[in-house]
């Protein structure tokens, strides 16, 4: 136990790393070697207190203000995506990410989540962190979500790939801090 209800493996461990992500004017995208994405929407915004544990309702955080201001931006929705990069810097955001985006209502994260199915590579609803996440590889504060959804979009991701991937979204941070962005496919 760490500290009620987190255990050590609910906890991502540091790792050095580094994540290169290029951004380009789309008349000059087609120029670059590899297959490019588009930048669909971005969600940024923070409209409760600044201090997670002063929210009105701990279980939202800044996930939930954030992936508003994604949907704001865009005319797709949550059914439109296909794989998703979500925070798990501690394993409870994830779940928070995945009720904040829309995958599920709030609350219903766990009947979301039971039996994994919903969130597989194949055949489920979202495939979720198909690279393994944070918990898996180590925390890179999000960047290796990127890295990975970007490579699922452009169908790159080679045994890992989720057959169609044509959109994704990121989202990173959660708690007192977050910030959300859609990929799709060019």
């Amino acid at each position: 136990m760490i500290s009620t209800p987190l255990c050590l493996f609910d906890c991502d461990v540091p790792a050095d790393g580094a994540t290169a992500v290029l951004v380009s004017a789309v008349e000059t995208a087609d120029d670059l070697r590899c297959r490019t994405l588009a930048i669909e929407a971005v969600g940024t915004a923070l409209t409760g207190r600044p201090s997670w544990d002063q929210r009105a309702d701990l279980t939202t955080m800044a996930a939930a203000d954030a992936a508003a201001h994604l949907w704001s931006r865009t005319d797709l929705r949550p059914g439109d995506v296909d794989v998703a990069g979500l925070y798990d810097g501690f394993s409870i955001l994830t779940v928070l990410w995945l009720e904040a985006l829309g995958f599920c209502g709030h609350g219903e994260a766990g009947y979301f989540l039971d039996g994994g199915a919903r969130i597989a590579r194949t055949g489920g609803d979202v495939a979720l962190n198909t690279g393994g996440g944070q918990l898996s590889a180590g925390r890179l504060h999000g960047f290796g979500h990127l890295h990975e959804v970007a490579l699922q979009v452009r169908g790159e991701a080679g045994e890992r790939q989720v057959p169609g991937a044509q959109v994704g979204v990121v989202g990173a941070g959660g708690g007192p801090l977050a910030a959300a962005m859609l990929l799709r496919s060019r």
